[in-house]
């Protein structure tokens, strides 16, 4: 069987004469066919089933497809690894100027709602074929969801593309699946049959679903878009996730639960397939994405952190599935054999790099519970918190000839890590593993603020940064932390960013990543953002909505910035925080007859 790049092959020289391919597979994203890009995994995977593949990368959308052979079966579409409005647009709504998963890092190669556009040229070229999204941006807006660029809720990307169904979340059984179900001509739907993972636009719901408010509800009214975001999210689960159903207008979205994760095998065989693990030779230019992962290796899938902010819950799940030790080592020995490779692994992480297993015992067979996070506001006691499988895997690793050195760069959840009995885990971070510095996401330093985040108190940020040295110390190596920081969270004051600056000032922090709020489609944090609400709780939650606002929360967490002192004075005038002037403004002189503020 093969792959297939339509874009560099013209149609009448892909197969022998009466043959053609069986699925038409467009993407935002340059072709890059390696296991971290997940158009290349959907391609491998149908591909190992014996079926053809023709991948269209970055088509001009502004005319017509024309020359394409149409695909036997359907067209699959994915905007890429990213939504395209946060591949376009930063947090203040700018344009990007480039962009990362294109040749040459140039941006503009794909359309704005790139599902949507994608799919209306697929129907005008082939009508009557079906169109599959998949995907990120179809994953996350499969539901009614806010959308921050229109400032308004927006319909499931099904009804506003026309596409036939919609695979969310890690998509391999799904697509086998509805790819079966083509080849022998059965409906891709229907009352009896739905396949897990995916949703279709009907008029014929079936009648034992759990039905959230309508897309015209949570259009018209916070509470139930509040309401259908937490139903969203606790049905979510692989073990005792309900079909859902979402009125829009006279048709119903329905969602099937989630597909079950891969096991360790499965994992296996998809991340074994024959990438070549390089973008497609056609291209003149690099693609700046490929260098991040050229030389790492992805060992876990899912994430039990469940930030609010982050999309991975809602996507990958809260379940983990890891691949075997056997595997990734003998990934590693290829990528020893490669011509550039000059002895160090890049990374050994996923969404967390030290999951290696399921949050606890009960999750497999009870699913994660609905009602509480595994690790936040304090550990689940059911939590098992060993650290004795990834220990293990990195020694293996670092032990494999042509291997000198093998880091995690893709960060750890660090209260996870200080749950690890004895300090093993860090101290051997320390001493083998690190690169300099080590990520990590405390982001906030006000507890109810990191309530609102899903992340854990800052107290315990503390405790790790003081057994990070004394891991070091002990380890005879000066190496750094890098905090990752968030300013304008739902629940984050102007008052709260002050202490923040405050807090990171007498700990001698200077972080250099910050980053705005940035309200992505399908989180809790970004339903918070829109409706004003904690969808848990349903109390009411204070949003940093304005530019200025936005600019002085952002400038304080970076106040030793000579451009930011202007915004820095005023925030602490208007918070009464002058007596934290020599604090973040040395040099600067109080009034004294008008200093006023709190200790």
């Amino acid at each position: 069987m093969a792959i297939i790049n339509l874009g560099a092959v013209a149609p009448d020289r892909l197969r022998e004469p009466g043959e053609s391919i069986d699925f038409l597979l467009v993407t935002g994203d340059a072709w890059v066919d390696h296991p971290s890009f997940g158009a290349a995994v959907i391609a491998r995977v149908l591909e190992a089933e014996g079926y053809v593949v023709g991948h269209l990368a970055q088509p001009d959308w502004t005319k017509p497809l024309t020359g394409i052979p149409r695909p036997k079966l359907a067209a699959l579409v994915t905007s890429g690894n990213l939504d395209s409005m946060v591949a376009h647009y930063t947090a203040a709504k700018k344009r990007r100027s480039g962009d990362f998963y294109t040749p040459g890092g140039e941006g503009g190669k794909r359309p704005d709602r790139a599902v949507i556009v994608y799919t209306v040229l697929l129907k005008a070229a082939f009508p009557g074929l079906p169109v599959i999204l998949g995907g990120l941006e179809a994953s996350l807006r499969r539901f009614a969801h806010y959308d921050y660029w229109d400032d308004a809720v927006r319909r499931s990307v099904l009804a506003d593309s026309g596409a036939d169904a919609l695979v969310y979340g890690m998509g391999e059984r799904a697509i086998r699946e509805l790819a079966r179900k083509l080849s022998k001509g059965e409906v891709l739907y229907s009352k009896q049959n739905i396949t897990r993972g995916v949703c279709f636009m009907t008029g014929d719901p079936p009648e034992n679903a759990l039905v959230l408010p309508s897309y015209e509800e949570t259009v018209s009214d916070k509470k139930a878009y509040a309401r259908a975001t937490l139903l969203e999210y606790r049905e979510h689960d692989p073990v005792r996730g309900r079909t859902l159903v979402q009125p829009h207008g006279k048709r119903f979205l329905v969602c099937a639960p989630p597909a079950k994760p891969l096991s360790s095998e499965e994992l296996d065989r998809v991340a074994e397939l024959p990438y070549t693990r390089a973008p497609d030779p056609s291209y003149a230019e690099p693609v700046p994405a490929i260098e991040e992962v050229r030389f790492s290796l992805i060992h876990n899938r899912g994430c039990f952190g469940a930030c609010h902010f982050c999309s991975l819950a809602f996507h990958q799940g809260r379940f983990i599935s890891v691949r075997s030790h056997a595997s990734l080592l003998r990934e590693a020995r290829e990528l020893t054999k490669l011509p550039d490779f000059k002895g160090y692994i890049h990374d050994v992480g996923g969404p967390t790099a030290n999951f290696r297993h399921p949050a606890c015992r009960k999750q497999a067979k009870e699913g994660a519970c609905a009602a509480r996070q595994c690790l936040t506001p304090k550990p689940c006691p059911n939590l098992d918190a060993s650290h004795d499988d990834f220990m293990r895997l990195l020694r293996s690793l670092r032990a494999l000839d042509g291997v000198k050195k093998v880091f995690v760069r893709s960060g750890i959840r660090y209260d996870y890590c200080m749950l690890d009995k004895g300090g093993q885990c860090l101290e051997e971070l320390a001493r083998h593993h690190i690169s300099g510095q080590l990520k990590i996401a405390p982001e906030h330093c006000a507890d109810h603020v990191l309530d609102m985040m899903g992340k854990p108190r800052f107290g315990i940020y503390k405790a790790f940064v003081k057994r990070y040295e004394e891991a070091n110390q002990k380890a005879g190596k000066k190496q750094f932390l890098v905090p990752y920081l968030i300013s304008s969270h739902p629940g984050s004051r102007l008052e709260d960013a002050v202490e923040l600056a405050a807090a990171l000032k007498k700990m001698g922090r200077r972080p250099e990543q910050v980053q705005d709020f940035y309200p992505t489609p399908g989180t809790i944090s970004t339903c918070m953002y829109h409706t004003g609400l904690d969808p848990r709780t349903m109390k009411p939650v204070t949003c940093a909505k304005t530019p200025k606002e936005k600019a002085m929360q952002r400038a304080l967490l970076q106040w030793f910035l000579p451009q930011n002192r202007g915004l820095v004075r005023e925030a602490l005038r208007q918070t009464g925080r002058t007596d934290l002037f020599p604090l973040l403004l040395p040099g600067k002189r109080v009034n004294q007859k008008k200093k006023h503020g709190r200790s």
